[in-house]
């Protein structure tokens, strides 16, 4: 039965990151009520401090049973989280599923582990929506947003890397890449944007040390959700500190799919790529 209707809270299952006070600050603007979960572990500490529960990640039956208090109105996944162990997964969800579909969607990546949450809400009568539903404004737009724009060259990086990305795509991996001219220098994995371009930096200074005369400069993040992808789940996300890592990694520009990457704290956002002369792109991807 379904709580579509119900005039209760919007849930926000909030992990790492700064979405999830987004969004309840958003909520919060239009007079609508909220209730916060927080994952310990992951969820900063001025988050903890205004959530209504701070829960183990694992611990789905107290999950549960939080939302069947609170009868929300919709529930809203937000921000980052490990992986947990698989071991650990099995253990969590068998109460929900019988053990061969768990063990399946354990398998089958990070993406069809969070749809398997979405389905257990789903099936226990919540309705279940993404960010951007919350706060469309932090979608990303097409064209340019900063000062700085991309040159053909940049543009031909671009297109590799959407094209990397969307063949990707089917092997759950990954929602970013950095391309150089038309070479591949990283690829995201598990560790996210920021650990992606600390690698790059690394390589840069390494490069540099060897014995070229400055460390190489130019280079494009692009980053987008993966081809049909589930925007309620783990939709790519830059802000302000995105623009510093690329800036440090010797990167020229960002460039992000139109519709399927959420911008947040925009205005800041653009004034750092405006003050480290980056340019921020966004582009039709899928």
């Amino acid at each position: 039965m379904s709580r579509r209707s119900s005039p209760g809270p919007v849930a926000i299952l909030a992990g790492a990151g700064t979405l999830p006070a987004t969004l309840a600050d958003r909520l919060e603007k239009e007079n609508r009520c909220s209730r916060i979960i927080a994952f310990r572990g992951f969820a900063d500490n001025d988050l903890k401090r205004r959530a209504d529960k701070v829960i183990d990640l694992l611990d789905v039956k107290g999950i549960m049973a939080c939302l069947e208090e609170w009868q929300p109105e919709a529930v809203v996944l937000a921000g980052a989280v490990r992986r947990p162990r698989a071991s650990a997964l099995l253990g969590s969800y068998s109460l929900f599923f019988n053990m061969q579909e768990l063990k399946q969607i354990v398998a089958r990546g990070d993406d069809n582990l969070l749809r398997g949450a979405i389905t257990l809400l789903e099936e226990n009568g919540f309705h279940v929506i993404g960010a951007h539903e919350i706060a469309p404004d932090i979608m990303s737009a097409e064209g340019s947003f900063a000062k700085r724009q991309p040159t053909e060259a940049d543009h031909r990086s671009i297109e590799l890397g959407l094209e990397v990305l969307n063949s990707l795509s089917h092997y759950d991996i990954g929602q970013g890449v950095v391309v150089s001219g038309q070479r591949v220098l990283a690829i995201e994995g598990p560790e996210g944007t920021d650990q992606m371009l600390h690698r790059v930096a690394s390589l840069h200074k390494r490069r540099f040390l060897g014995g070229s005369s400055a460390p190489p400069q130019g280079g494009v993040l692009v980053k987008t959700a993966k081809i049909q992808q589930d925007l309620r789940i783990d939709m790519p996300v830059i802000g302000p500190k995105t623009v510093r890592e690329a800036a440090k990694a010797g990167l020229s520009g960002i460039a992000i799919g139109t519709g399927r990457t959420l911008i947040l704290k925009y205005e800041e956002t653009i004034r750092e790529a405006d003050r480290l002369n980056i340019y921020l792109l966004g582009i039709r991807a899928g």
